[in-house]
């Protein structure tokens, strides 16, 4: 769910037109930058995200917010984690709990494919949240 609210802070704070910094997002979200740099990284090589280089470098969505479902994020995600090799193991954990959390997944990988950052974004609209803009800095003498 890490890279979920990541690439909702980028679609609300940036977008597609403007950059977003790793160490803004880590901010926003209480998180250390050094940890989420290869998350990032991930949704970048996914191509969710695409890395701009330079002062005014960052990040920001790879494609249109419509256009990233909620499971291509988990997804990405997901695959950039090793497997666990210990864990509990025997006849019950085979036959019983493997097969309910397998039907867990698939349940929310269905419920996720039918969401997108764009209905995230409406959400947070109708939580009160609103996008900031950014004001032109202007000078009196």
């Amino acid at each position: 769910m890490v890279a979920v609210t990541v690439m909702l802070d980028v679609a609300f704070h940036g977008g597609r037109a403007a950059t977003v910094s790793a160490a803004d997002i880590a901010e926003r979200l209480g998180l250390a930058r050094r940890g989420m740099e290869p998350l990032l990284q991930a949704l970048s090589r996914g191509g969710l995200l695409e890395s701009v280089r330079g002062p005014r470098g960052g990040y920001r969505l790879g494609r249109p917010r419509r256009d990233i479902k909620l499971s291509e994020i988990v997804t990405v995600a997901v695959s950039d984690d090793p497997e666990p090799s210990d864990g509990p193991a025997g006849r019950l954990q085979t036959a019983v709990v493997d097969r309910v959390w397998g039907d867990l997944e698939a349940a929310a990988q269905t419920q996720l494919s039918g969401l997108t950052l764009d209905d995230l974004m409406r959400r947070a609209a109708a939580a009160g949240l609103r996008r900031p803009t950014a004001e032109p800095i202007t000078f009196a003498i």
